[in-house]
């Protein structure tokens, strides 16, 4: 039976009420009267139900389909504004124990080049980083209790946390590894780690199972409970994500949507972020296998649909989509971005080579950090390397009750400005930094609060003139 508020995966992730859920909207989807009931409840930034949020993706009325992206857009201004964080993935070892068919790390692929980093070699990594201008990265590993155990995972954090390179920092660590216990949660949160980002893959689990065929990941179960286990062991802020192409796109969407009821129903806290990565092309792995593609227009539909649907969360896209796909659906919903990255272990610090068969996936926008921040402004966003929140201890249940009463903000341009300020200080080119100038002259004036503005002019001059490091 259906329970949001169960600790079981089968009760809260529920496949009879997907399939039930998939039959409603489908049978509503030229239903213009309720679709303009749901959209209309979407208007007041609460959000909306799986159940609800599934009709307006089933949605066939071209119209009303407009109605929601306009929607989406608004919702987005509301809770991000102009801003977009910026990050970037570091992969510390490929080795893994696990089978899974769409990962070129699966344990039977002996043509992949296996790869674990030295702290030397993570120090090395984290200088390149910190020298292109990232403050907040999300450490990658596969799988293996033997090569990649927790006291590996954590002596890398110690290590990033502790490298200071000229002006560099990494001030937070998003951690995405493996499904584990309540113990070990709780040591990575002793570590400090900003989010804990696990990605279901699907929530079919039939064909979770089939996709997992060996290895730990292989129990369903085990692999869905996991947030409730982080949360248990006291991290506060998760991360969700499913890898749409794996499983029929609306079934995942509705299990996402559940997750992340269910953390909202049981801990009162949803999800931090939400991610929605395409599956990819890359070594021993061809995505048109699975069959379950879905196009760019499809793809933007579903971020809108998400962010209508859980206002608050935020929403990460990495370099997997085009600087096309990127651009059309920055304003629907998606609040985070990779960039400049290598999906390969140890691909900073050393060039990632054309032939390298070390790479998790095939990157779709090879563009460098400073393109992509010299893009983003010239569409009037302003790129973000903010950590504020996490550093102020404003996770969990605080940062979602000032996201939700819109509170957040009055934090979030002015802390955007002062990263942006120190990026284009110590790490971007010419152009870019008087681009950046123009964007924050101009994005002053949307500070209303007087003494904030005071104070951010004071913080910018003093980032101006080598200071470094402040926050709201």
């Amino acid at each position: 039976m259906y329970n949001p508020k169960s600790e079981h995966a089968d009760e809260f992730i529920n496949n009879e009420e997907i399939n039930e859920t998939l039959a409603y909207a489908e049978q509503n989807k030229h239903n213009a009267a309720l679709i303009k009931d749901i959209l209309e409840k979407a208007h007041k930034n609460k959000g909306l139900l799986h159940r609800e949020a599934s009709v307006l993706l089933a949605c066939d009325i071209p119209e009303l389909n407009e109605e929601l992206f306009t929607l989406a857009k608004k919702i987005k201004q509301d809770f991000y504004g102009d801003r977009i964080v910026l990050f970037a993935p570091l992969y510390l070892s490929n080795y893994c124990v696990n089978g899974c068919v769409y990962c070129p790390y699966h344990a039977k692929n002996k043509h992949i080049s296996r790869r674990k980093l030295t702290q030397a070699e993570v120090e090395k990594e984290v200088i390149a980083l910190q020298d292109m201008g990232h403050k907040r990265l999300a450490i990658e590993a596969g799988e293996d209790p033997v090569n990649n155990p927790i006291e590996y995972i954590l002596d890398c954090i110690k290590t990033i946390y502790n490298i200071k390179h000229k002006n560099g920092a990494i001030r937070r660590v998003n951690v995405n590894i493996a499904a584990t216990t309540i113990e070990e949660y709780r040591m990575l949160k002793e570590a400090q780690i900003g989010t804990y980002i696990l990605f279901q893959e699907t929530y079919h689990k039939e064909n979770y199972e089939q996709l997992h065929p060996t290895g730990p990941k292989h129990n369903y179960d085990y692999h869905t409970e996991a947030m409730d286990r982080a949360m248990l062991g006291g991290i506060d802020d998760v991360g969700c994500g499913v890898l749409f192409g794996l499983s029929t796109y609306k079934y995942e969407f509705a299990g996402l949507l559940m997750h992340a009821e269910h953390l909202e129903a049981r801990f009162g806290v949803g999800p931090h972020t939400i991610s929605v990565p395409r599956i990819r092309r890359a070594e021993d792995i061809d995505p048109e296998t699975f069959d379950n593609g879905i196009s760019d227009e499809t793809f933007a539909k579903i971020v809108a649909c998400i962010r209508v649907a859980v206002p608050y969360t935020g929403m990460i896209m990495s370099t997997r989509e085009s600087q096309k796909c990127r651009e059309r659906v920055l304003d629907l919903g998606i609040s985070q971005i990779s960039g400049g990255s290598k999906t390969s272990v140890g691909g900073y610090a050393e060039e990632e080579k054309e032939e390298d068969n070390s790479k998790q996936f095939d990157v779709s926008d090879n563009r460098t950090l400073d393109e992509i921040i010299d893009w983003l402004m010239t569409m009037d966003y302003v790129p973000s390397f903010c950590t504020a929140c996490y550093r102020e201890g404003r996770v969990g249940d605080r940062f979602m009750s000032l996201c939700k009463s819109g509170q957040i903000s009055n934090c979030c341009l002015p802390n955007a400005l002062l990263t942006l300020k120190e990026y284009l200080c110590d790490y971007s080119s010419g152009a870019t930094k008087g681009l950046g100038d123009k964007v924050i002259a101009k994005q002053i004036d949307n500070i209303k609060n007087p003494k904030v503005k005071e104070k951010l002019l004071e913080e910018l001059q003093q980032i101006a003139d080598g200071a470094r490091d402040f926050r709201f």
